[in-house]
């Protein structure tokens, strides 16, 4: 870890670490409104999978692309989002992101790369190489990375697009979330290969499985596979052992998972695990990495002010935007 941390300057390094907390200081907002009944519908928290997304989305591009999944707060902020809009979308505001019609599940902003979370498990995995062959067409330098939960490894959808990406040499980057439970079932239960990387070599590409909770070991494996699609190399998996630290849905901790286990990855937590490599280095004290999530927190509660003072949509403009009725 420290060989690879040494890679990255004390500017990256920081940012990654403000994205982090951002995304940590989100959910547990989100997670308090839900609990109030203040957003309608489901929302899947992130919490424990900050590394990923940053690690992941630090290395691309703003013009890449992205497509995320139903827990996809995370893969937003780190790609650039606005956590007015997102808080807004939330609420279901029509200053929101998909002007209040999304909510938490379909945020998207293809301005800059994100093609949308997902409430289909399995969704993702054929608009990103449908983003990744537009690249490769248009000759661009552009990847596209999709963002899986350990789940949507048994889909079709992912499997089938595993094999085009590889059978057309698309610049895609495959990133499996695996935090061992689909909803209330373990990953052993749902499949027969426990290291989903293995499944890399029935399509003849690399597979890779790194620390999720180690922003700087997933940075250094999606900085490589990046690289590698960008020379024309065509895509690769990365399967980020890592875990949520909420239940399915909401704040509640006392789900099926047994408490030991929640205990364990509590201590593996990836905000701490950075702040330990930040002050190694010297680059930030406990009081400033204190002071970083103080601002962070001034910036969450002015975008859920911002979320609660803004309008409702006019029902006028119910059929705005959908393609199909």
């Amino acid at each position: 870890m420290v060989d690879q941390a040494e890679q990255l300057d004390s500017e990256q390094l920081l940012y990654m670490y403000r994205k982090m907390v951002t995304i940590r200081e989100f959910e547990e907002a989100a997670g308090r409104l839900a609990e109030q009944a203040r957003i309608p519908g489901a929302v899947h928290l992130y919490a424990g999978e900050e590394a990923v997304a940053v690690g992941v989305c630090a290395a691309l591009d703003p013009t890449d692309a992205i497509t995320s999944t139903h827990r996809g707060h995370g893969h937003c902020i780190a790609k650039g989002g606005d956590v007015k809009l997102m808080f807004a979308e939330l609420l279901g505001k029509a200053t929101g992101y998909n002007h209040g019609k999304g909510g938490s599940m379909h945020i998207a902003d293809v301005d800059i790369g994100i093609l949308g979370a997902n409430g289909i498990v399995g969704g993702g995995p054929p608009i990103a190489i449908g983003a990744a062959f537009a690249a490769k067409y248009q000759k661009n330098g552009g990847v596209a990375v999709c963002f899986s939960g350990d789940g949507s490894t048994n889909e079709g959808t992912w499997h089938e697009a595993m094999n085009m990406a590889a059978l057309m040499k698309l610049p895609a980057i495959f990133i499996v979330e695996n935090n061992h439970w689909g909803e209330y079932t373990r990953q052993e239960a749902q499949g027969a290969i426990p290291q989903l990387s293995l499944r890399a070599a029935s399509y003849g590409m690399p597979g890779i499985t790194v620390d999720g909770q180690d922003v700087v070991a997933v940075n250094a494996a999606a900085r490589e596979a990046i690289d590698r699609a960008r020379r024309g190399e065509g895509p690769s998996l990365i399967e980020c052992d890592t875990y949520r630290f909420y239940n399915h849905t909401g704040m509640s901790e006392g789900d099926a998972r047994p408490r030991e286990e929640r205990e364990h990855w509590r201590a593996r937590d990836p905000l701490t695990i950075l702040r330990g490599v930040l002050e190694q280095r010297a680059i930030l004290s406990g009081t400033g990495a204190d002071r970083v999530v103080d601002d962070v927190r001034k910036e969450i509660e002015e975008a859920v002010r911002f979320a609660e003072a803004s309008p409702e949509p006019d029902p006028a403009d119910l059929l705005t935007d959908v393609y199909t009725v």
